[in-house]
């Protein structure tokens, strides 16, 4: 017989996995981590996990930072 999977390896919507990006489909709710946002210092919440040494940005202080 052919293939069923519309000629993409049965990767979905032709692309396969590329690490994120814009659709969660329906993953359920998103764990959260405690972070102190670099500017304000208030305590808050984001939805990664934190890394060492990068900024985090609470929800106030963000806007001031996005490069667009």
């Amino acid at each position: 017989m052919g293939r069923f999977d519309g000629g993409n390896g049965g990767r979905g919507f032709g692309g396969g996995n590329r690490g994120g990006g814009g659709f969660r489909f329906n993953m359920g709710p998103r764990e959260m981590h405690k972070a102190v946002c670099s500017d304000c210092k208030k305590e808050c919440e984001v939805p990664f996990k934190p890394t060492e040494g990068k900024p985090v940005y609470c929800k106030d202080c963000y806007p001031k930072h996005k490069k667009f």
